[in-house]
């Protein structure tokens, strides 16, 4: 296979939203296969995802209607259908970022991007629910799909760590692969003012961007800045940006009635279109992140991006990528939320070191750079029998 050209696809039936979305969308953007010895890449998707697509003379868009459909047509085209229409189209690899395979086509290579199937203290948060068995699916049919592919990318080590202890060692390629960062995020951070430049009319602006989930704590980041309010009397507002999982906004909904009943300082904004948010970071003062289980964190690579100084959960893959550059709490604890702003509004120097630092790093996570090592690794696992063995990283 090295002296012809590869023919990777990708199988994007699970890609309709959020990060799985936006990481194939911006990884063909900035792709350039054709210096791997990818002559061609293959898309499989439903019209929405396809239409979000750059074209390239290298890249084939297939539209399957099954994947505009229900969940059940979804899963029934990739179990019968998928192999042959990759085989079809000449396909010497399959590309499966959605993590979960089921047809018999090989080689394949997935990608891990939900930990919560998991981690069972996450999954528990969602009791005895429709989402708790489908992510409890998910944990069986991504194990099953992580052991038998050729190869397996990871976003970070601590989500290599979390899977492996589910599934045991995975004996074939493995390579640590974050996402990247839209340029459109980067802006140099803002001088940092002391609290009492802010007013009621011109409060200190936090932000939290993130689906309203069970795992997301928006519930607590209400609570922390109610206390923050409350015991320094600071003007201080939270804007919620994100859709929302139905259960998850009912217990924000009670948080904002007990703490904000009228509305004075807190907003939920919805979901935002993706290309609105760089105003919204370039609007904020200070970036809240609570989540509980990331895999990799991207609405943490964007605040930082932005230049904005970060109070973070201390769960998950974050400290791994926000490192010393942000203030730590347990998102579990509304009284640890409020210590960690507490100690980042009251000092502008610390809040202007921790934004330039965070900022500086974050040019490490470029799109092209993402884009580079997965083709790259996606042509050595095509050009490589099954006898492929170990792990290396590539960031």
């Amino acid at each position: 296979m090295p002296d012809q050209q590869i023919i990777i696809g990708i199988d994007a039936a699970n890609l309709r939203q959020g990060g799985g979305r936006t990481h194939l969308i911006e990884l063909l953007r900035f792709a350039e296969p054709r210096g791997h010895g990818i002559g061609q890449v293959v898309v499989f998707g439903g019209n929405e995802t396809l239409e979000k697509l750059v074209d390239r003379p290298w890249l084939k868009k297939v539209f399957v209607p099954a994947l505009d459909q229900n969940l059940l047509a979804r899963t029934m085209w990739q179990r019968f259908r998928l192999s042959r229409e990759a085989r079809e189209s000449g396909c010497d690899l399959l590309f499966v970022p959605g993590g979960s395979f089921s047809g018999d086509f090989s080689p394949v290579v997935t990608m891990s991007q939900n930990l919560l199937p998991f981690e069972w203290k996450e999954l528990r948060r969602f009791g005895l629910s429709r989402q708790a068995l489908r992510l409890l699916l998910l944990r069986f049919v991504q194990s099953r799909t992580f052991l038998n592919s050729r190869g397996t990318i990871f976003l970070t080590e601590y989500a290599k760590n979390i899977v492996q202890k589910k599934t045991g060692p995975l004996i074939n390629a493995t390579r640590i692969i974050p996402h990247g960062i839209n340029p459109g995020f980067r802006r140099d951070p803002k001088e940092q003012l002391p609290i009492g430049h802010y007013s009621k009319a011109h409060a200190y602006r936090l932000l939290y961007v993130s689906i309203i989930d069970m795992y997301k704590h928006q519930w607590n980041v209400v609570e922390a800045v109610s206390k923050v309010r409350q015991t320094f009397g600071w003007p201080v507002s939270l804007d919620l940006v994100g859709p929302a999982y139905p259960p998850a906004l009912h217990r924000l909904s009670e948080s904002l009635r007990q703490h904000d009943p009228a509305g004075e300082w807190v907003r939920y904004l919805g979901p935002v279109p993706n290309e609105q948010l760089p105003d919204l970071y370039a609007q904020a003062d200070l970036g809240v992140f609570a989540s509980s289980c990331e895999t990799l964190g991207i609405i943490l690579f964007e605040t930082m991006a932005a230049g904005l100084p970060v109070a973070c959960s201390n769960h998950g893959a974050l400290v791994e990528i926000l490192g010393d550059r942000g203030v730590y709490f347990n998102p579990e604890q509304p009284e640890e939320i409020a210590a960690a702003l507490q100690r980042l509004i009251e000092s502008p120097e610390l809040r202007g070191r921790l934004a330039q630092a965070s900022q500086a790093i974050s040019h490490e996570y470029s799109w092209e750079r993402c884009a580079s090592d997965t083709f790259g690794f996606l042509a050595q696992c095509a050009n490589t029998n099954d006898s492929i063995r170990g792990s290396a990283h590539v960031f």
